[in-house]
């Protein structure tokens, strides 16, 4: 199967025009005519991932941040970025990216529903009613720190970060994987009780708390992990010719 086939099979269920003005979403290297029988699955572009789609066998990597977001003047291997994009073409791996566009279109949605949020909305509109994050009713009124836990459990994580009263009951939640400094203020004006997200820096968190918002920071890579599972299970479905290759869930940093 040509690496175009299976673009134009991702595309059509997750457009690049819903992704974000900033955002690099789609072919960052390779050839759309290459004949692809095995895909790697990653979130991030890594050393370490790069070399496991090698040695899978893997003709596309395929991973939720692109690791390209801008315009580069020259690939070489006086930098990350260009050695990354030389071992990629030297092992003749094509490497797509798909990032806000699978945000808007799958990735809020599924994590909502890993909480069992219920009345869900968009909490950020992107493009023809869909958005970034979500809100929506949690399954029962519970205290903030059972709510973290609830986070910690059905994305399988060693830690939350919480700012806020853990006695605090909350009823109402936002929900915006990846990093969620921009989402604070519009879950704010969404009057929920508790944002999920992550990437919360000191102040964001304290004024939130302060404004009666709780937040619980799940990480960056805690909550987006969920991409990688979703695009196996999308691929095996719609492409079952294909063999699928899924980069471990393993959180890129350790807290000693």
């Amino acid at each position: 199967m040509k690496c175009q086939e299976i673009i134009e099979r991702i595309e059509k269920r997750y457009p690049r025009e819903y992704a974000c003005d900033w955002d690099n979403p789609g072919l960052l290297a390779g050839d759309r005519e290459q004949e692809v029988d095995t895909v790697y699955i990653a979130l991030d572009a890594t050393d370490e991932v790069i070399e496991a789609a090698v040695s899978s066998g893997a003709q596309l990597l395929l991973t939720h941040h692109p690791m390209i977001f801008s315009g580069i003047k020259s690939v070489t291997a006086d930098d990350y970025t260009g050695r990354r994009l030389i071992r990629l073409i030297r092992a003749g791996l094509s490497y797509y990216a798909m990032h806000t566009n699978y945000d808007v279109l799958g990735m809020a949605e599924l994590a909502a529903g890993m909480l069992d949020l219920t009345d869900t909305q968009v909490l950020e509109e992107v493009r023809d009613g869909e958005g970034i994050g979500r809100t929506g009713r949690l399954s029962a009124p519970m205290t903030l720190e059972a709510c973290a836990q609830l986070v910690k459990e059905r994305f399988s994580l060693p830690n939350v970060k919480i700012f806020g009263d853990l006695n605090k009951m909350v009823t109402t939640a936002a929900i915006s994987p990846g990093s969620g400094k921009s989402m604070a203020r519009p879950a704010l004006e969404a009057g929920v009780d508790v944002l999920i997200s992550g990437d919360i820096d000191h102040h964001t968190g304290i004024d939130m708390a302060d404004c009666g918002m709780a937040v619980i920071d799940a990480g960056h890579y805690g909550i987006e992990h969920i991409y990688i599972e979703d695009m196996r299970k999308f691929l095996e479905r719609e492409l079952p010719a294909l063999k699928i290759c899924t980069a471990p869930i393993r959180q890129p940093f350790q807290v000693i």
